[in-house]
C-alpha cells in the first residue's frame, strides 16, 4: 500500500486551456477515493497522471513518498482496470492473468499459484482456459482486474471499468470490487461519471467540475450537505428538488418566498441570508413526505396537484405540480395518489438547502444543531425521477 499527494498538479495541452487547475489531494494508504464528476471535469486525466500515462504540466506527485514527475509508469507499482477491457483476444483468461508476471520472469510455479488464487478471489477458476469472446463482459472484465491485482501493487487505478456493462452485471462487480478491496486494503483511485457506483464503493468521494475539486467528503457527506448548487444536483437520485425564491429579513425574521410557497425560516443556520437576496430552495425528494396526521412543528409545507406518479416498487416517484413548481417526494407506495389529486407535502427545515444563485454555494451549512442532528444514510434509486433544475 502506498499514500499518494498531489501538490499544486496541473495539466495544459499545447499552451491551450488548463485541463486539471493547481490541485492539492492527499489519498491515505488503503483508502478507496472515488473521482467523480460529469465528462471533461478532468478526473480521467487525474487519473492518467498518477499512472503516468500523461505527463505532469506542474505541481508535484508522490506515491509513497516517492516523487514520481518523471518516473516512467512501469516503475510507479501501479495497477490500471480500463473500461475496455483490453484483454489480448487470442490468449486463454489464464494467459491474461499471467502475462505480466512472465515478462517480469517470475517462476512458473509461483505465476500458477498466484494466478489459480487471485481467479479463486473472483469466481474465475471455471474460466481460466477460456478466450476472452467465449465470456461475457463481466467476466471479461474480472479477468482483467485479475491481471491487475497479480502484480500486487501498491496502488489500483479504476477507469470507469463498469460502464460498458448492463445494470445487473455493474451491481454484481461493484460488489465485487468493494469485497476485493475490503479483503486487500489497496490504496484504490477509482473514475465515474456514476454517481451511484461513487455512494457505494468510497470512503471518500472527490467531486470535480472544469478542471477543479468541487466538493470532497464521505459519501453521506456529500448527500446531506451539498456545498455548492452543481453538488447538490449532481449527487443522489432521485434529483434534488429546486425552487426559484428571494428573501425577506425584517430585523431578525427571516422568510423565504417562492412561487410554491412562503416560509418564515427559524434555524439559525440561515442567520448567512440577506433581504432581497435572490436564492435556490432545495430540498431532496427523500425528505419530502405526504403528512398523515398533520404537520409537525418546524415543517415547511407545500400544496399542489399530483402530476405524475412513477411506482417503483414499496415506494413511489410523485411529481407535484405546486403553482408552477414541480416537486417530487418519494413516498410508500401504499400512500401515493392518483393522478389529478390534491395533495399537501411537507418537509423538515432541516432538511431545506438555500444557496446563493450569484455565487452557487449554499448558505445554510454552519449552523451547531444541523451539525449535531442524526444524519441518515442516503437512499440512493436507479430509477430516473423528474427533479426540478
Amino acid at each position: 500500500m502506498a499514500n499518494i499527494v498531489c501538490e499544486g498538479l496541473t495539466k495544459q495541452y499545447d499552451g491551450g486551456q488548463p485541463v486539471l487547475h493547481p490541485l492539492d489531494l492527499h489519498i491515505d494508504e488503503g483508502e478507496f477515493v472515488v473521482l467523480l464528476g460529469p465528462s471533461g471535469c478532468g478526473k480521467s486525466t487525474m487519473l492518467r497522471m498518477i499512472a503516468g500515462l500523461e505527463e505532469i504540466s506542474g505541481g508535484s506527485l508522490s506515491i509513497g513518498g516517492r516523487v514520481v514527475n518523471d518516473v516512467p509508469a512501469r516503475e510507479r507499482n501501479v495497477a490500471m482496470v480500463f473500461q475496455n477491457y483490453a484483454l489480448y483476444p487470442h490468449m486463454s483468461v489464464y494467459e491474461n492473468i499471467a502475462f505480466g508476471l512472465r515478462r517480469l520472469k517470475t517462476p512458473k510455479a509461483e505465476i500458477d499459484r498466484r494466478v489459480r488464487e487471485v481467479a479463486a478471489m473472483l469466481n474465475l477458476d471455471a474460466l481460466l482456459e477460456r478466450k476472452p469472446r467465449a465470456m461475457s463482459g463481466g467476466q471479461q472484465q474480472r479477468a482483467a482486474i485479475a491481471r491487475a491485482m497479480i502484480k500486487t501493487p501498491s496502488v489500483f487505478l479504476f477507469d470507469e471499468p463498469l460502464s460498458n456493462l448492463d445494470a445487473k452485471l455493474r451491481a454484481q462487480l461493484r460488489t465485487d470490487i468493494k469485497r476485493l478491496h475490503q479483503r486487500l486494503k489497496t490504496t484504490t483511485v477509482y473514475v465515474t461519471h456514476d454517481q451511484l457506483e461513487a455512494m457505494t464503493l468510497a470512503d471518500r468521494v472527490i467531486l470535480m467540475r472544469g478542471g477543479h475539486i468541487e466538493q470532497e467528503g464521505t459519501p453521506t457527506e456529500l448527500y446531506r450537505y451539498p456545498r455548492t448548487i452543481f453538488g447538490a444536483g449532481f449527487i443522489g437520485t432521485p434529483a434534488m428538488n429546486f425552487l426559484d425564491g428571494s428573501v425577506q429579513c425584517t430585523g431578525e425574521r427571516v422568510t423565504v418566498s417562492s412561487a410554491a410557497g412562503h416560509w418564515q425560516l427559524r434555524a439559525n443556520r440561515f442567520r448567512r441570508l440577506q433581504d432581497g437576496q435572490t436564492i435556490k430552495l432545495a430540498v431532496r425528494p427523500n425528505f419530502v413526505r405526504i403528512p398523515e396526521s398533520g404537520t409537525t412543528d418546524g415543517d415547511l409545507v407545500l400544496n399542489g396537484a399530483a402530476e405524475l406518479v412513477e411506482v417503483l416498487g414499496a415506494e413511489a416517484l410523485i411529481t407535484v405540480d405546486c403553482s408552477g413548481e414541480r416537486v417530487t417526494a418519494l413516498v410508500p407506495a401504499s400512500a401515493a395518489p392518483h393522478t389529478g389529486d390534491h395533495v399537501k407535502l411537507a418537509f423538515s427545515e432541516r432538511d431545506l438547502h438555500v444557496f446563493d444563485v450569484a455565487t452557487g454555494e449554499n448558505v445554510s451549512l454552519e449552523a451547531a444543531d444541523e451539525a449535531a442532528a442524526p444524519i441518515p444514510a442516503p437512499r440512493l434509486h436507479a430509477a430516473s425521477g423528474l427533479g426540478v433544475h
